[in-house]
C-alpha cells in the first residue's frame, strides 16, 4: 500500500510538470498551427522555413490563457493516473499470487513471457479503466481551438459525454491505443531481454546499470514505433465529438480508426506531432492563416 501511494504521489507530480508538453503535442497532433512558419535553422545549422517550436507554442497559449492555460486537462489526467496506478498494482498483486502456486521457471525465455504476459494485462486492464478520463483530458485541451467551454470540469464531462454520445463515447480511440502500449511492452520487452541475455555478460561491472540502460534505450525505440497507434487514438478522441477540433476543416469525420489510420498514412501524417522542436514545413502543404492549419 505504501508503494502503491509513492507511486501516485510520484506519478502526479511528474503529471504536473509535463501537462504543459503534452497539452502543445496534442494540439499539434490535431493539426492545429496558431503560428505562421518562420526562418530558422535546422540541426546542421542551415536556414530552412520551420513551424514553431515548445516553447513559442507555449508563449502563444500564455497570450491568450495566461499560465493556467498551459494547465487545461490536468485534472481528469491526474484522476487517470491515481486511477491508473491503483488499478496496475491490485492486478500484478493478483498474477503474483496466483503465479505462487506455480511452480518456478527456470528458462529464462519462459520468465521473459511470463513476466511481460502479467505486465501487459496489469497495463491493459489499467488502460481500460482510466481510458474514459484520457479521452476528457484531450477534450478539455482541444476546446483551445474553437475557443469552447463544452468540457468544464470532470463530472460535468462525463455527463456530457454520456448524454451525447453514451457508455461508448467513454471508449473512443480505446482499440489503438491498447494496440500501441502492447506492441510498444513487447517490442521493449524483447529488445531488452535479447540485449540483456546475448549482449551483456554477468561478469562486467556496472552490470544492473547496464541493464537499466538497455531497457531506457528500448523504450524509447518502442515509443518511436508505436507513436502512430498514439496519434491514431487521439485524432478518434475527438472526432466528431462537437468540438472544432475535432470536426471539419480540421478534421474528417472517420467512422472507425482504420479510416484514420489510412487517410494519416496517405496524407503523410503518421508522425505528426512527435518532435515539438526543429519542426519542418510538412511537404506539398499550404498554409491557411485564417483557419490556423495546413490543408
Amino acid at each position: 500500500m505504501a508503494d502503491t501511494c509513492g507511486q501516485i504521489v510520484l506519478g502526479s507530480g511528474l503529471t504536473v510538470l509535463s501537462h504543459p508538453l503534452m497539452y502543445i503535442k496534442v494540439l499539434v497532433q490535431v493539426g492545429h498551427e496558431p503560428l505562421s512558419p518562420t526562418m530558422g535553422r535546422n540541426i546542421f545549422g542551415r536556414q530552412v522555413y520551420q513551424l514553431p517550436g515548445l516553447f513559442a507554442y507555449a508563449k502563444h497559449i500564455i497570450k491568450i490563457d495566461g499560465k493556467a492555460g498551459l494547465f487545461n486537462g490536468l485534472a481528469p489526467r491526474l484522476c487517470a493516473g491515481t486511477i491508473g496506478t491503483v488499478v496496475h498494482s491490485k492486478v500484478v498483486q493478483v498474477n503474483t499470487e496466483s503465479g505462487n502456486a506455480v511452480a518456478i521457471v527456470a528458462n529464462s525465455k519462459e520468465c521473459f513471457i511470463r513476466n511481460t504476459t502479467k505486465e501487459m494485462i496489469a497495463r491493459s486492464c489499467a488502460t481500460i479503466v482510466t481510458h474514459p478520463f484520457h479521452v476528457i483530458t484531450l477534450r478539455c485541451m482541444v476546446q483551445f481551438i474553437g475557443r469552447e467551454t463544452k468540457y468544464s470540469g470532470v463530472f460535468d464531462s462525463i455527463i456530457t459525454v454520456y448524454r451525447e454520445e453514451g457508455i461508448m463515447g467513454f471508449f473512443a480511440g480505446l482499440i489503438p491505443r491498447l494496440l500501441g502500449d502492447v506492441l510498444s511492452l513487447w517490442i521493449c520487452n524483447l529488445l531488452a531481454h535479447l540485449i540483456n541475455t546475448y549482449a551483456i555478460d554477468d561478469s562486467m561491472s556496472h552490470t544492473g546499470e547496464i541493464k537499466n540502460c538497455s531497457q531506457a534505450v528500448t523504450g524509447f525505440f518502442a515509443s518511436m514505433l508505436t507513436y502512430p497507434f498514439v496519434l491514431v487514438s487521439n485524432l478518434m478522441a475527438v472526432n466528431n465529438c462537437g468540438l472544432a477540433g475535432g470536426l471539419p476543416p480540421y478534421a474528417s469525420v472517420y467512422p472507425t480508426w482504420v479510416d484514420c489510420w489510412r487517410h494519416l498514412s496517405k496524407e503523410g501524417n503518421m508522425s505528426r506531432g512527435n518532435s515539438l522542436f526543429f519542426r519542418k514545413l510538412p511537404a506539398g502543404k499550404t498554409y491557411a492563416i485564417d483557419q490556423k492549419r495546413f490543408f
